[in-house]
């Protein structure tokens, strides 16, 4: 049942739709590179949409009926957006769910270090990566620094022109005979991925001991001081990612392709929530997630794990008339979820790693995945047949390209999404994302059609669903 390229059947109109969605893409993923600047993005263009801030709702004790549209922002880093349908709520809610964290590597709190008249910052990796990957490419830092008066500094170096760049330095091939001989996973280790920040002593003042040490690191200390008001004090209530530096290319002679940081899953967040936006009258109340820390396991406040998405939906009934706790339990029982996430992209350069007739393939549209986990399912949400049909249909009734698969080979792999923990509350969910190449690598690859198709399979999710 191998299925058809989509960009074959493309009329000149959707190319040109296509065209519009990935450039707006590219923008999204190019400006934002953390959580924290995806769920700020999310909200202004939730806004620019018609929709208000729940919690101001909540204030001012106001009903939600039919056609309402609210948002809800957890600390910065999660963000849940709700349409409100003309179907009972107690009939379930249309759950379209991502997550914008990627992997990345985070500065410790105490980071800076000066050796030979070199400063580097430390840093802990955060998720799975190819740590050899990380080395002697340009990198940007983005985050926060909150200050102890309360106040939060954005923080953004690296993605103007006119900004400096940072990198982590390796060993040159000439006296890498022994570091050639180690396990991938051992070439560059994880205490070694230090950025590359600062290279000039400052000048010794009159009257200074010429010894004085991390001459380097007071001149890049001033620095911080003149251009963002911080101290090295202040690293210790900060939140600094290294990221890739740069923006999203399009891939290809062609043009078909997507090169860029962050598309897993920020190629599923984007979309889902285009979509969310776009669809605006829906009889069956549509929601939208986009939540944190899912590279790392869902954990914390800002992840699926929390209390925020089932706290969110029970605030949303009681001012839409529903009272009760067996009435938001039905609710989450007969709800529908696609947890929107990505999947492996079949690559000939490493064919032996997958099964090729359940493999997902770029240009061939949005890709399903009835369960993923590893070493027997272990970890996974295995979806219903009777809840695969469901979206069959409605992928059918919408003309979208799609396809199935799982994540590798068996025992080659495997992987997880937050599509287990909604699994909990009893709703039907399945997998179902972009196909990528490289992925969790620095810079990944998709395709524009299975980008547009994913748009239009969550579009058609939350009208018929």
């Amino acid at each position: 049942m191998e299925r058809p390229n989509a960009w074959k059947d493309y009329t000149a109109e959707q190319l040109d739709e296509l065209h519009y969605l990935c450039e707006g893409y590219k923008a999204y993923i190019s400006d934002n590179k953390t959580e924290r600047e995806c769920c700020a993005a999310a909200v202004s263009l939730a806004e620019e949409a018609g929709y208000v801030d729940l919690a101001a709702k909540i204030a001012a004790g106001e009903a939600l009926k039919p056609g309402d549209k609210v948002y809800a922002v957890n600390r910065g880093k999660a963000l849940m957006l709700v349409n409100l349908g003309t179907d009972p709520l107690e009939q379930g809610v249309n759950i379209l769910g991502a997550h914008i964290d990627s992997p990345r590597l985070d500065v410790k709190q105490n980071p800076m270090e000066e050796k030979s008249d070199l400063l580097t910052l430390d840093t802990h990796y955060y998720g799975g990566i190819k740590k050899y990957q990380w080395v002697t490419v340009p990198l940007a830092i983005h985050g926060v620094v909150a200050k102890k008066d309360g106040t939060v500094v954005n923080v953004a170096v690296g993605e103007d022109p006119q900004d400096p760049v940072f990198c982590i330095s390796d060993l040159l091939p000439h006296l890498a005979r022994e570091q050639l001989t180690k396990e991938a996973s051992k070439v560059i280790e994880g205490e070694m991925l230090d950025v590359l920040v600062g290279g000039r002593p400052v000048c010794v003042k009159e009257g200074e001991e010429p010894e004085e040490k991390d001459l380097v690191k007071r001149g890049v200390l001033s620095i911080l001081e003149e251009q963002l008001g911080i101290d090295e004090e202040d690293l210790l209530s900060a939140e600094l990612e290294v990221v890739p530096a740069g923006a999203a290319r399009d891939l290809g002679f062609d043009r078909s392709m997507v090169l860029g940081y962050g598309q897993d899953d920020r190629s599923c967040a984007y979309t889902s929530l285009v979509a969310q936006l776009d669809v605006k009258e829906v009889k069956r109340t549509s929601v939208c997630l986009l939540v944190d820390k899912e590279e790392i396991g869902s954990v914390g406040a800002t992840g699926m794990r929390s209390r925020f998405f089932e706290d969110t939906l029970a605030e949303v009934l009681e001012l839409a008339g529903v009272h009760g706790e067996l009435a938001l339990r039905r609710c989450l029982r007969e709800s529908n979820m696609l947890s929107s996430d990505v999947s492996a992209g079949y690559d000939p350069n490493f064919a032996s790693a997958f099964e090729e007739k359940n493999a997902s393939y770029l240009g061939r549209g949005l890709t399903f995945n009835k369960f993923t986990g590893g070493s027997g399912k272990s970890g996974s949400n295995d979806a219903d047949a009777e809840y695969v049909a469901k979206i069959r249909r409605v992928m059918d009734e919408g003309g979208v390209h799609f396809q199935t698969a799982e994540l590798g080979r068996v025992d080659v792999g495997g992987g997880g999404t937050i599509a287990y923990i909604l699994a909990l509350y009893g709703m039907s969910v399945i997998d179902c994302g972009v196909p990528v190449l490289s992925m969790h690598a620095p810079w990944e690859v998709t395709s524009k059609a299975d980008i547009y198709e994913a748009y239009r399979g969550y579009c058609s999710f939350l009208r018929l669903a």
